[in-house]
């Protein structure tokens, strides 16, 4: 049966699926990119500290010349000439070590886009301990894809040293009659010959790889429809929920306003559509007020509360249009309609007396 839609993973990566991937610790990596990065470094450091090197690998080779003949190896002296030699290797070695492990770590921020700290990948996983799951690991697409690449390059890099060392046999007969300085002036020659071609070739491959990383990546961390709602109710809210809330939200703020109905000391409206009440406390307010306000049958409900507590109703389909669209309940009304406010409140004060 063919896989339904919503299970496919069609959908672009939503900003928090990136987060949460990378802090898992999954991004685009191409090995490819370390390791040209790590020769180029390595390059780099043969091109700039060469003589440095050269002259220390001719002092250690001279101190082994000099005393091979007399030297006499047994359990006491063979100490003090392992530690010469771990000490000058050392000594010869830290630039490229130091540099190569600098080239490393920069490639894999490169491709991270910044420092990851994240121990999610050093947690043990079950699945990865099944030796089933394991055997399959062997022969899945990528790996096979990976093996392919591999004896690709490999092939391609042995082709690159067999063409360098064939234009460089018929010297090194030669080295015999050579001095140490000369032959380790040859070797790094063809050294740095080789790095340079195979470095051409690593920065190919690198694209490449890099791009088809990629790729991969991205498809990888699709999102299903689902996940896609999913995650939009987990940052948002369930839209049913939301509407709920907002329905009793309002129901609650419309009983608040009719509460408010009876001490509103009159009702303006246009007469059948909108209703605005009017409260006025010379104690407690600089101006009259809107304390409800409604249109259809939520004007209806204020008139008839009114008729209940017998506050006048006033038509007036002007004001009432322009109180309805320019004031909010709680606000006072504005200078320019306080002549026409207080004529209405002195209509009602009259009738007010006459009634009682």
């Amino acid at each position: 049966m063919a896989e339904d839609d919503s299970e496919q993973r069609t959908e672009d990566p939503s900003d928090r699926k990136r987060e949460e991937t990378i802090e898992k610790g999954r991004t685009a990596q191409s090995k490819e990119i370390g390791s040209t990065a790590v020769l180029l470094a390595a390059l780099a450091i043969l091109n700039a500290s060469g003589g440095y090197m050269r002259e220390h690998i001719s002092d250690m080779m001279r101190h082994s010349f000099t005393i091979s003949a007399s030297y006499h190896l047994d359990i006491t002296s063979i100490q003090p000439l392992m530690i010469y030699y771990m000490k000058s290797l050392a000594v010869i070695l830290w630039p490229l070590m130091a540099g190569v492990a600098a080239a490393g770590v920069a490639a894999a921020i490169f491709q991270n886009g910044g420092l990851i700290f994240t121990v999610e990948p050093l947690m043990p996983k079950m699945d990865k301990l099944n030796p089933l799951n394991g055997f399959g690991r062997f022969f899945s697409p990528s790996a096979v894809a990976e093996l392919l690449k591999s004896m690709v390059k490999i092939a391609i890099v042995g082709y690159i040293c067999y063409l360098v060392l064939r234009n460089e046999i018929e010297s090194i007969p030669l080295l015999s009659d050579q001095s140490v300085e000369q032959i380790i002036l040859f070797v790094s020659h063809v050294a740095v010959k080789l790095m340079f071609y195979v470095l051409l070739l690593m920065l190919a491959l690198s694209a490449a790889d890099y791009g088809f990383q990629k790729y991969t990546y991205e498809q990888s961390i699709k999102m299903t429809k689902q996940e896609v709602k999913d995650e939009r109710k987990n940052t948002e809210g369930d839209p049913l929920t939301k509407q709920r809330i907002r329905t009793a939200q309002y129901a609650m703020s419309r009983r608040r306003m009719m509460q408010e109905v009876p001490k509103a000391e009159v009702i303006i409206t246009n007469p059948t559509h909108l209703a605005i009440a009017l409260a006025y406390d010379r104690g407690r307010m600089a101006a009259p007020t809107v304390v409800a306000k409604g249109a259809g049958h939520i004007a209806e409900k204020i008139k008839l509360i009114a008729r209940e507590n017998n506050i006048p109703i006033v038509e007036d389909k002007p004001l009432a249009r322009l109180l309805f669209k320019t004031l909010d309940i709680g606000k006072a009304i504005p200078e320019e309609l306080y002549r026409t406010i207080a004529e209405i409140l002195a209509y009602v004060y009259k009738l007010k007396g006459k009634i009682k």
